[in-house]
């Protein structure tokens, strides 16, 4: 369970669920060989002064990265817009 807000700039303690708002990522890890791929959920949470501007999203290569809301915002719309 998180304990931290996400965002590496804030790193608020974790009081009260009801400040902020929680983000739940599957994360799957391969395994060597013939080894099928293991699936994990793991839990994050911004802070209420954070989870305003910002969300999570989550990377393959990066991991979990804070991004402002309006630049996830611009790019569902875009995906949205594209065929």
């Amino acid at each position: 369970m998180a304990t931290l807000c996400a965002n590496p700039a804030c790193r608020a303690p974790l009081r009260y669920l009801r400040d902020g708002r929680l983000f739940q990522f599957e994360v799957r890890a391969v395994g060597p060989g013939k080894v099928p791929p293991q699936h994990q959920v793991s839990h994050f949470w911004l802070c209420g002064q954070c989870s305003s501007t910002m969300t999570l999203t989550f990377d393959n290569a990066r991991g979990v990265m804070a991004i402002p809301r309006q630049a996830a915002d611009e790019n569902s719309a875009r995906q949205i817009t594209e065929p």
